[in-house]
């Protein structure tokens, strides 16, 4: 466990201090990313299908290798499956229990651990409370409105139509902050929250695509792709049109090709010795 220190709002991100009645202190343990972070809110439900546990764990893993932090609450669901989504994509992660982040109170208890590899991969717990201060019900409406804050945009993956995190969701609106959704399906209780934010304006969200262009990032491979493409093989093009979508494992990259083993392999090492991709983590993308 790192030391729990006390961030000041002259030290606070430029989205939180922009909330009405900002906190005067916040408790953080471990670290804020760097002010070129891009920060993303994920909120869900906590009785989440496996339509949603997929999509969170798909959309984050599109966003590797990108300026982009998750935030979220820690509760178990969609929370913990985006904060450990972004640990295995190797993005920084913000955690907002709803209690103090002394151990012995951390909400819920079952993720003591994952608030530890957290902090661990160079992520950061936050709280408005004091450390020894458990969970109660009037703190999570405490911490949404700081998670709703902090980011520049809240993505929301399964919300009923009375949930809490609806809540958050509104906050963000509130903010004037971009508010994302997944479409669900109109028969499934856990989307019909979700549904309605779309009805109502929130972006439309399928693809990781579409959250690197609401923070305006520039997705790697599309606008260098003209450039690229001028001096490939019509077999190296096929590959690049392939991993300038998203990433790939190896083997995926040769099934998707529709080339023999033998000539995906090759044409995969003319690439790399080019430098227009690389091999990492167990993944192939463009460089």
């Amino acid at each position: 466990m790192a030391q729990i220190e006390i961030l000041l709002p002259s030290d606070y991100p430029p989205y939180l201090a922009e909330i009405p009645e900002p906190p005067t202190k916040l408790f953080i343990e471990g670290n804020l990313p760097g002010p070129d972070y891009h920060l993303l809110t994920v909120v869900g439900s906590r009785k989440f299908s496996q339509y949603g546990r997929e999509a969170c764990e798909k959309l984050i893993t599109g966003l590797r290798g990108y300026p982009v932090a998750i935030v979220s609450g820690l509760a178990l669901g969609i929370d913990t499956i985006a904060h450990q989504a972004a640990l295995k994509a190797k993005l920084p992660t913000i955690a907002f229990p709803g209690s103090g982040l002394d151990r012995k109170v951390l909400h819920p208890h079952s993720n003591r651990r994952l608030a530890d590899e957290i902090v661990a991969a160079g992520g950061a717990l936050v709280a408005e409370f004091p450390p020894t201060m458990p969970a109660g019900l009037h703190t999570f409406p405490k911490r949404n409105r700081l998670m709703a804050g902090l980011a520049e945009a809240t993505l929301v993956i399964e919300a009923g139509e009375k949930s809490g995190t609806l809540i958050t969701a509104r906050l963000a609106l509130d903010y004037n902050r971009e508010v994302l959704a997944i479409p669900g399906s109109i028969f499934s209780p856990s989307t019909l929250g979700t549904n309605e934010l779309i009805r109502r304006g929130a972006t439309v969200v399928t693809k990781s695509e579409h959250i690197l262009d609401v923070f305006d990032l520039v997705q790697v491979g599309v606008v260098s792709q003209p450039t690229l493409f001028e001096k490939v093989s019509d077999k190296e093009k096929i590959i690049l049109e392939l991993l300038a979508i998203e990433p790939l494992p190896r083997d995926e990259v040769i099934a998707r090709s529709l080339l023999t083993i033998s000539e995906a392999n090759t044409t995969l090492a003319m690439l790399e010795i080019k430098g227009v991709i690389m091999e990492s983590l167990g993944e192939i993308r463009l460089m």
